[in-house]
């Protein structure tokens, strides 16, 4: 499966694009008006039920760095795969609830459980490794209290 990578922000509407192996994803930005998941997979398979949401904002050099990291953990392959797994990027400066929630937090990455709600997942180093960071979010997805 490859990558479905959906963000969210403000005003914004620039498109990057990120490289796998085998297709090319999209970071679409997108305003939402809500904190509803409301992102769609890019590529032309079936919808991802593994589903995180990044809380970021520009200029923010941990958000920044964690981008990073999550692009190249999503390009990994092996038993933590993380190529199914749909990624929003929420800017928090277009939602004045969620700037109050994560303005001294960012960046915050949730995973959206099966009821559509939201549950924090614990902060990832900046010194952790790629490597690592797959298998913290992919043993992150699998606990208890998700369909994952």
């Amino acid at each position: 499966m490859g990558i479905a990578v959906v963000a969210a922000a403000g005003a914004s509407s620039s498109m990057a694009f990120l490289r796998t192996r085998a297709q090319r994803a999209r970071w679409i930005l997108t305003p939402l008006a809500s904190s509803s998941f409301s992102g769609k997979p890019i590529s032309s398979s079936a919808s991802s039920s593994r589903k995180l949401v990044l809380y970021s904002k520009p200029g923010c050099c941990l958000c920044d760095g964690l981008k990073e990291k999550l692009q190249a953990a999503f390009i990994l392959s092996g038993s933590d795969s993380l190529h199914d797994v749909e990624l929003q990027i929420r800017d928090i400066t277009s939602n004045p609830e969620w700037e109050k929630a994560y303005q001294y937090e960012i960046p915050v990455l949730a995973k959206v459980l099966s009821d559509g709600t939201e549950e924090t997942l614990p902060r990832l180093s900046p010194r952790m490794g790629v490597e690592l960071v797959q298998k913290k979010i992919a043993a992150a997805l699998k606990q208890q209290g998700t369909d994952y």
